[in-house]
């Protein structure tokens, strides 16, 4: 069944009126776009209103006996120890109340967790700061970078709309279709979250976590890492572009081509000035926030690559600490992130760049010799 708009429960007047009110205060749930978001939101509301409706009767029933009851009016304190009557109701009507809760609850949570019958299945990997997808039925993937501008970060200049929640790379799914996560990471503890699919799961070295959604209309969703994965955890956005079926399918023919042709990238010989240029493109997504745009690394954390012992050593060196890590230090593998064209051009890029000038120049042939 389609869930459109602001779906509440049936005959929810009042709450969708409460629901719109602070929605525009930003002091509620936001509704979402999807039948689950949509779910818990209703079932948010029900027991806000049922919590609301215990609060007046009790408080109500305690205010009243105060000023009823005070002693300027002559009122004298009952004498009884115990009511079986009264133990009973209180036990019975609290019962009735939970159990009637239980039941909306239980069904969203189920329906949470079924991920059966998917039309897309995407695997989701989180990187240190950084999301990878992988489409299982098409063959297509990508990584997902923070496309912020570094003048914004270091308030050199004014900050966007959507400061910190822009990618280079956006997840695309078809509408009316439901698209199933799994969910998992490469280094530390991440945690995939958009507030408008109303879901969030933690990505685990290690183990594969599983959610759904389903978006009805077409538009841009964003989110964000929601575990502290580390110094940048705030710099891991997530956008996730919802269009029609027909659109969906023209970007999956261009993600094709578009992998057809970085494969060919790294089969031809690069000028060192097409590696200078890429490379930097490469140094300032996936680099500069441990190492700094001008080189010098942050002290006591990480290395300077201006004058550094790695960018102006054998070049063999650089190769392989920037495509298998560097054990035991913030350092990742980009092995498996970055094409040989894009290593080539960034290992070229770090060796020539801020006065290193070592001359020397990396062709994809000899990342792909090093893999």
């Amino acid at each position: 069944m389609k869930l459109r708009g602001r779906r509440l429960l049936a005959g929810a007047g009042l709450m969708a009126a409460a629901g719109s009110a602070t929605a525009e205060w930003g002091l509620n749930l936001p509704v979402g776009v999807s039948p689950i978001a949509n779910e818990a939101y209703s079932l948010h509301m029900l027991i806000l209103w049922i919590c609301v409706a215990i609060g007046v009767v009790v408080f109500g029933v305690m205010f009243y006996s105060i000023i009823k009851h005070r002693k300027s009016k002559g009122a004298v304190a009952a004498q009884f120890h115990e009511s079986t009557t009264i133990e009973i109701l209180w036990t019975i009507i609290p019962f009735l109340i939970l159990v009637g809760m239980a039941f909306p609850a239980t069904k969203a949570l189920i329906a949470m967790e079924d991920t059966s019958n998917s039309d897309v299945s995407i695997k989701v990997t989180g990187y240190q700061w950084k999301w990878q997808y992988e489409y299982l039925d098409e063959g297509i993937g990508f990584f997902s970078t923070l496309s912020t501008p570094r003048d914004e970060i270091f308030n050199k200049a004014a900050k966007n709309e959507h400061y910190l929640l822009e990618v280079d790379n956006p997840v695309v799914v078809p509408v009316d279709s439901k698209v199933r996560l799994l969910i998992t990471a490469s280094d530390v503890i991440h945690a995939w979250w958009v507030p408008d699919l109303g879901m969030k799961k933690d990505a685990i070295p290690g183990f594969v976590n599983e959610m759904w959604f389903r978006i009805d209309e077409p538009g841009v969703y964003r989110g964000q890492c929601a575990e502290l994965c580390g110094k940048d955890h705030g710099f891991m956005p997530i956008v996730v572009v919802a269009k029609e079926q027909a659109e969906y399918d023209q970007w999956v023919a261009e993600q094709k081509q578009g992998q057809v042709a970085v494969a060919a990238e790294s089969e031809r010989e690069w000028t060192r000035d097409e590696l200078m240029t890429r490379g930097e493109e490469v140094y300032t997504s996936n680099c500069v926030a441990c190492h700094m745009a001008n080189g010098e690394g942050l002290p006591g954390a990480f290395p300077s690559l201006k004058g550094g012992a790695i960018t102006t050593g054998p070049v063999a060196g650089h190769i392989d600490i920037v495509l298998n890590g560097s054990a035991g230090t913030a350092m990742a593998a980009f092995g498996g992130q970055l094409s040989d064209a894009d290593l080539a051009a960034v290992v070229t890029y770090e060796r020539n760049a801020w006065g290193n000038d070592t001359g020397d120049v990396v062709q994809p042939a000899d990342i792909k010799a090093a893999r």
